[in-house]
């Protein structure tokens, strides 16, 4: 079973910092977990929100810069990433909401965290809401692809170092990742609780295993209906389901190790993302 942090080790940094990503690699992850968005002028950037104000000061910075948009019949400021450049997303504190011990920590690039990650860890990116940048003209997928040819990550020598996933929640996405880049990444199909009755029956799993090495997913699908775990391991499909958080345990566990153990003897999985890379049992 392998040791995904998620968003770096967020239980302790701030989600996707370079200072959660040095702790994680720290914490002995085997991989480091990239959410990726990307800029107004096209440059693919760490985050998990497609907007910025939940972990950025960017309502101070830029608080004439919001869209309205309608949520439940109340109106909502947002702060699309694609609606600023790279050099105003670097402008922002992207630690303070997480503590003031991290105050000053930037949004980074997905090349900053190649930088810190390559050759210490393996890299996990996600493509987000890749229809949605797509719709404005951004290929989201291109990018990914030629930001890991440049750190020469396409290659068997460069992944033997540096591991390489790519995940996403789109089927298309990750069709598209296929037929730009081949076999040269493994691909994982990660799996929400409105996409599992469709992609984790029999005949979803089966489909999954012709275009992605594995599937990513939600903790509640695979520990409500182990058999699902079964049938993806027979189809030789990698099973790294998300998040385990020591915080927020199920019962009638206390302990993040004693529920990872569980994931991987009970249940089957082959990977988890967690919050807590300190706590994964090694034996």
């Amino acid at each position: 079973m392998v040791n995904i942090a998620h968003r770096g080790a967020s239980a302790y940094a701030p989600e996707h910092t370079l200072e959660a990503y040095r702790l994680a690699i720290e914490m002995g992850a085997d991989y480091v977990e990239q959410d990726l968005q990307l800029t107004r002028d096209g440059v693919l950037v760490c985050l998990h929100d497609t907007t910025l104000e939940r972990t950025t000061n960017v309502e101070d910075v830029f608080s004439d810069r919001s869209t309205e948009i309608q949520v439940r019949g109340q109106t909502r400021r947002i702060w699309r990433v694609a609606d600023f450049s790279l050099a105003e997303i670097k402008r922002l504190d992207a630690g303070s909401w997480f503590g003031a011990a991290f105050a000053g920590a930037r949004v980074p690039t997905f090349q900053d965290a190649l930088d810190l990650v390559k050759g210490h860890a393996g890299v996990y990116p996600e493509t987000k809401a890749p229809e949605d940048y797509g719709s404005r003209g951004l290929d989201m997928e291109r990018e990914l692809i030629k930001a890991l040819a440049a750190n020469s990550l396409n290659s068997v020598e460069g992944q033997r170092a540096t591991p390489v996933y790519i995940q996403s929640f789109s089927p298309d996405s990750l069709g598209k990742l296929r037929s730009l880049a081949g076999s040269t990444y493994r691909l994982i199909q990660l799996v929400d609780r409105s996409q599992a009755p469709t992609l984790m029956s029999d005949q979803g799993l089966a489909s999954m295993a012709d275009y992605a090495t594995g599937i990513g997913p939600a903790l509640s699908i695979v520990v409500q209906d182990p058999s699902r775990v079964a049938t993806a391991r027979r189809l030789g499909l990698e099973v790294h389901p998300y998040t385990v958080r020591a915080a927020s345990l199920p019962p009638p566990f206390s302990d993040a190790r004693e529920y990872m153990r569980f994931l991987r003897d009970e249940i089957g999985v082959t990977g988890v993302f967690t919050d807590n890379p300190d706590l994964f049992p090694r034996q």
